[in-house]
């Protein structure tokens, strides 16, 4: 059996896209399914941490990549995410290299991507439910930074009322 893995990332902004950390410009994103090509970039010898050839492959998994607009190959950030039927079980989330530490080019990224998972849950008609495994000292953070609730152990879930305002802040247009 696989050891569970643990959400270890800082939500550093809630913005409504990403935000360029010199100019303070905030820039369009979306987010679209990785491709095998995706990953030949994406390398633990490459400022990785995760074995991302390895998250594709598992059955019933789906890799998420967060990009610019017009600028889809460079990625910002992963997320590795699981439909569980009745909610979205986020297995990895990570920031590209330089997204990382107080020299990071963008802000926003982690914020953008669990938005993305709980407007997955929310469109597969989940209310955008969304679950996790927190590293234990991030689990205050994730209650104040995305409304997450501690549901015992490491486990963590966004549900419907949080996971409708992260949609609201990064998908404006899909709420009236």
């Amino acid at each position: 059996m696989t050891k569970q893995k643990t959400i270890d990332i800082w939500i550093d902004k809630l913005t409504n896209s990403i935000v360029n950390t010199i100019s303070g410009d905030s820039l369009p994103t979306h987010v679209i399914e990785v491709t095998s090509q995706d990953l030949k970039i994406v390398t633990k010898s490459r400022g990785w941490n995760f074995n991302w050839k390895g998250e594709i492959k598992k059955e019933g998994t789906i890799v998420y990549k967060l990009v610019i607009l017009g600028n889809e190959n460079i990625i910002q950030g992963l997320i590795s995410l699981e439909d569980r039927g009745d909610h979205v079980f986020v297995n990895i989330i990570e920031n590209a290299p330089f997204n990382i530490g107080k020299n990071k080019v963008y802000e926003g990224v982690p914020g953008n991507l669990f938005a993305y998972a709980c407007r997955l849950s929310w469109d597969n008609g989940n209310q955008g439910l969304v679950s996790f495994v927190s590293k234990s000292r991030l689990i205050d953070h994730y209650e104040k930074s995305l409304g997450a609730i501690h549901v015992g152990g490491f486990k963590m879930v966004i549900f419907p009322k949080p996971a409708f305002q992260l949609i609201k802040q990064y998908y404006p247009h899909l709420v009236n």
